[in-house]
């Protein structure tokens, strides 16, 4: 019988940021506490976002916003790397860049903990910026991922090409 496997992957999906994006700009060009503050966020590029507001503490208040939004579409909010905010002219604005893809020393700690922790047959090969793992046992796998969903790590984990 051929090897099971499954890859650990850490991937923004892009739509549904987009639409955390559009609803919070929605939302903050209608909520009261933000009318005459310029408050506003938009894409800068392809992985970055950025907010603008008249205050540290109204560019704060619509980041708390977009995190709301992403959470409630099922995101991460580990695949967010939030800058502090800073005066631009008469504005405070707030960078955010998007995290995709384990770096090599993550998927090193990740590999580690399966071949310490995880059950004996299990292996684990570092493919770019993902992680297989295979086995002859499915149990294993299932085992595998549940030790790693256990792990509190500074990016986003998802399990894709479960075979």
């Amino acid at each position: 019988m051929a090897d099971s496997s499954f890859d650990i992957v850490s991937k923004i999906d892009r739509q549904e940021v987009d639409n955390a994006l559009s609803q919070t700009a929605k939302e903050i060009a209608t909520r009261y506490d933000f009318k005459g503050t310029g408050a506003s966020i938009e894409w800068k590029g392809e992985d970055a976002i950025e907010i603008t507001a008249s205050a540290d503490d109204r560019a704060s208040a619509v980041l708390d916003v977009f995190q709301g939004k992403l959470v409630k579409r099922g995101q991460s909010l580990k695949i967010l790397e939030t800058g502090d905010p800073r005066p631009s002219g008469q504005q405070s604005k707030i960078g955010i860049a998007l995290k995709e893809g384990i770096s090599s020393e993550n998927a090193k700690k990740v590999s580690k903990l399966i071949r310490d922790e995880g059950p004996k047959g299990v292996k684990a090969q570092i493919q770019g910026d993902e992680l297989r793992v295979s086995s002859k046992k499915r149990d294993d796998l299932q085992a595998v991922q549940a030790l790693v969903k256990e792990q509190d790590y500074d990016f986003a984990v998802q399990f894709t090409n479960y075979r």
